[in-house]
């Protein structure tokens, strides 16, 4: 499950927030997983990457619903400011909305 505050649950339901930045001692989710975000609904994992805070831009901010990497960054060190100073490692989660279903073999037939 992720949690989000509601200010961001609104972006989310308009497809404007694809992706969130959390801080984890290890990696908890991966790719291809189904997960839940309460007051959206189901969601699908899409890929899990480390990232350095430090070096997100504003291309990395845009789909986590920032309008530049400042901004993004300052919220990050708001949330997790605790967990910077310990040395967690951030991942970036891109996700989908909805039941995105997993493809199939005749899916992967039909494109070789």
């Amino acid at each position: 499950m992720l949690l989000f505050k509601k200010k961001f649950l609104d972006p989310i339901r308009a497809g404007e927030k694809t992706q969130t930045i959390r801080l984890w001692k290890r990696r908890i989710m991966r790719g291809g997983q189904r997960s839940y975000i309460p007051g959206i609904g189901a969601i699908r994992i899409l890929a899990v990457e480390q990232v350095a805070v430090d070096e997100l831009t504003d291309a990395d901010a845009l789909p986590d619903g920032f309008a530049d990497a400042e901004s993004l960054k300052a919220e990050l060190r708001d949330i997790y400011g605790e967990k910077l100073a310990e040395g967690y490692q951030a991942y970036r989660v891109t996700f989908a909305v909805g039941e995105v279903p997993n493809e199939t073999s005749a899916d992967s037939a039909a494109t070789r």
